[in-house]
Protein backbone atom coordinates (compact mmCIF):
# COMPACT_ATOMS: atom_id res chain seq x y z
CA UNK A 1 0.00 0.00 0.00
CA UNK A 2 1.55 3.48 -0.81
CA UNK A 3 0.91 6.40 0.66
CA UNK A 4 -1.06 7.98 -1.92
CA UNK A 5 -3.20 4.97 -0.94
CA UNK A 6 -3.05 5.36 2.39
CA UNK A 7 -4.25 8.77 2.22
CA UNK A 8 -7.19 8.40 0.32
CA UNK A 9 -7.88 5.85 3.39
CA UNK A 10 -7.56 8.59 5.92
CA UNK A 11 -10.03 10.98 3.73
CA UNK A 12 -12.70 8.07 3.24
CA UNK A 13 -12.78 7.06 6.64
CA UNK A 14 -13.06 10.57 7.88
CA UNK A 15 -15.66 11.67 5.53
CA UNK A 16 -17.87 8.70 6.25
CA UNK A 17 -18.46 9.40 10.06
CA UNK A 18 -16.46 6.13 11.04
CA UNK A 19 -14.56 6.38 14.66
CA UNK A 20 -12.03 3.86 13.97
CA UNK A 21 -10.74 1.69 11.27
CA UNK A 22 -8.12 -0.82 11.70
CA UNK A 23 -6.79 -2.89 8.36
CA UNK A 24 -3.94 -5.40 9.30
CA UNK A 25 -1.70 -7.00 6.21
CA UNK A 26 1.18 -9.50 6.58
CA UNK A 27 3.02 -6.53 5.57
CA UNK A 28 1.44 -3.29 7.64
CA UNK A 29 -0.88 -2.65 10.03
CA UNK A 30 -3.26 0.78 10.10
CA UNK A 31 -4.87 1.79 12.43
CA UNK A 32 -7.56 5.08 11.72
CA UNK A 33 -9.04 6.98 14.68
CA UNK A 34 -11.52 9.80 14.31
CA UNK A 35 -13.62 11.59 16.94
CA UNK A 36 -13.31 14.07 19.86
CA UNK A 37 -10.54 12.20 21.36
CA UNK A 38 -8.72 11.15 17.98
CA UNK A 39 -6.68 14.83 18.21
CA UNK A 40 -4.76 13.43 21.31
CA UNK A 41 -3.55 11.00 19.47
CA UNK A 42 -2.08 10.76 15.80
CA UNK A 43 -3.31 8.12 13.44
CA UNK A 44 -0.45 5.08 13.57
CA UNK A 45 1.22 3.48 10.63
CA UNK A 46 3.39 0.85 11.82
CA UNK A 47 5.01 -1.91 9.80
CA UNK A 48 5.01 -5.30 10.89
CA UNK A 49 7.01 -7.37 7.98
CA UNK A 50 10.58 -7.83 8.41
CA UNK A 51 11.35 -4.63 5.77
CA UNK A 52 11.08 -2.35 8.93
CA UNK A 53 9.53 1.30 7.43
CA UNK A 54 9.57 4.27 9.34
CA UNK A 55 6.36 4.88 11.54
CA UNK A 56 4.24 7.84 9.53
CA UNK A 57 2.66 10.40 11.16
CA UNK A 58 -1.05 11.01 8.94
CA UNK A 59 -2.44 14.58 8.75
CA UNK A 60 -4.96 15.36 11.80
CA UNK A 61 -7.71 13.39 11.63
CA UNK A 62 -11.37 15.19 10.75
CA UNK A 63 -13.81 15.69 13.81
CA UNK A 64 -16.82 12.68 13.05
CA UNK A 65 -20.53 14.18 13.97
CA UNK A 66 -21.41 13.19 17.54
CA UNK A 67 -22.67 10.30 18.23
CA UNK A 68 -26.58 10.40 18.46
CA UNK A 69 -27.72 9.93 22.28
CA UNK A 70 -30.23 7.10 23.52
CA UNK A 71 -33.80 8.86 23.77
CA UNK A 72 -35.35 9.52 26.58
CA UNK A 73 -37.90 6.73 28.18
CA UNK A 74 -40.64 8.22 27.19
CA UNK A 75 -39.60 9.36 23.86
CA UNK A 76 -38.65 5.25 23.38
CA UNK A 77 -42.22 4.48 24.33
CA UNK A 78 -43.59 6.77 21.97
CA UNK A 79 -41.26 5.65 19.19
CA UNK A 80 -42.21 1.87 19.56
CA UNK A 81 -45.31 1.84 17.62
CA UNK A 82 -43.10 3.23 14.72
CA UNK A 83 -40.89 0.98 12.19
CA UNK A 84 -37.02 2.47 11.87
CA UNK A 85 -35.48 2.57 8.32
CA UNK A 86 -31.72 2.19 8.55
CA UNK A 87 -29.08 2.88 6.46
CA UNK A 88 -28.04 0.11 4.42
CA UNK A 89 -24.51 1.33 4.08
CA UNK A 90 -21.78 3.81 5.12
CA UNK A 91 -21.95 6.77 3.09
CA UNK A 92 -23.22 10.30 2.92
CA UNK A 93 -27.23 10.95 2.61
CA UNK A 94 -28.66 13.20 0.70
CA UNK A 95 -32.74 13.88 0.81
CA UNK A 96 -32.66 15.19 -2.67
CA UNK A 97 -31.88 13.80 -6.19
CA UNK A 98 -30.13 17.29 -6.71
CA UNK A 99 -29.44 20.44 -4.63
CA UNK A 100 -32.13 22.33 -7.20
CA UNK A 101 -34.89 19.73 -6.76
CA UNK A 102 -37.63 18.35 -4.11
CA UNK A 103 -36.65 15.93 -1.39
CA UNK A 104 -37.70 12.47 -2.10
CA UNK A 105 -40.08 12.42 1.13
CA UNK A 106 -40.63 14.58 3.77
CA UNK A 107 -42.50 14.45 7.29
CA UNK A 108 -46.24 13.43 6.22
CA UNK A 109 -45.82 11.58 3.37
CA UNK A 110 -47.18 8.37 2.72
CA UNK A 111 -44.73 5.78 1.09
CA UNK A 112 -44.85 2.05 -0.13
CA UNK A 113 -42.57 -0.35 -1.13
CA UNK A 114 -40.21 0.40 -3.68
CA UNK A 115 -40.92 4.12 -3.11
CA UNK A 116 -37.39 6.00 -3.18
CA UNK A 117 -36.68 7.30 -0.06
CA UNK A 118 -32.87 9.18 -0.25
CA UNK A 119 -29.77 8.62 -1.64
CA UNK A 120 -26.53 7.51 0.03
CA UNK A 121 -23.39 8.43 -2.08
CA UNK A 122 -20.89 5.46 -1.33
CA UNK A 123 -17.23 6.09 -3.25
CA UNK A 124 -18.33 8.30 -5.87
CA UNK A 125 -21.92 5.74 -6.54
CA UNK A 126 -25.53 7.34 -5.48
CA UNK A 127 -27.32 4.88 -4.47
CA UNK A 128 -31.17 4.86 -4.06
CA UNK A 129 -32.69 3.94 -0.83
CA UNK A 130 -36.26 2.33 -1.55
CA UNK A 131 -38.81 1.60 1.36
CA UNK A 132 -39.58 -2.03 1.94
CA UNK A 133 -42.86 -0.73 3.70
CA UNK A 134 -46.03 0.61 3.72
CA UNK A 135 -47.08 3.41 6.08
CA UNK A 136 -46.63 7.53 6.56
CA UNK A 137 -42.99 9.35 7.30
CA UNK A 138 -43.57 10.50 10.89
CA UNK A 139 -39.38 11.59 11.69
CA UNK A 140 -36.23 12.20 9.37
CA UNK A 141 -33.45 11.43 11.79
CA UNK A 142 -30.57 12.34 9.46
CA UNK A 143 -29.73 15.41 8.62
CA UNK A 144 -29.10 15.94 4.31
CA UNK A 145 -25.28 15.93 2.97
CA UNK A 146 -24.24 14.22 6.67
CA UNK A 147 -21.81 11.51 6.83
CA UNK A 148 -24.12 8.12 7.75
CA UNK A 149 -23.35 4.69 9.64
CA UNK A 150 -24.14 1.16 8.34
CA UNK A 151 -27.37 0.09 10.55
CA UNK A 152 -27.76 3.98 11.05
CA UNK A 153 -31.59 5.35 11.84
CA UNK A 154 -32.67 7.37 8.77
CA UNK A 155 -36.66 7.63 9.17
CA UNK A 156 -39.38 6.82 11.27
CA UNK A 157 -42.57 5.23 9.60
CA UNK A 158 -45.99 4.93 11.28
CA UNK A 159 -47.19 1.25 9.68
CA UNK A 160 -50.61 2.17 10.38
Amino acid sequence: MDLKEIQALIKFVAKSGAQEVSLETEDFKINIKTGPDASEQPTIIQAVAPQQMPAVAAPAPVEAAPAPTAPAPAEADENANYITINSPMIGTFYRTPSPDQDAFVKVGDSIKPGDVLCIVEAMKLFNEIESEISGKIVKILADDQTPIEYDQPLFLVDPS
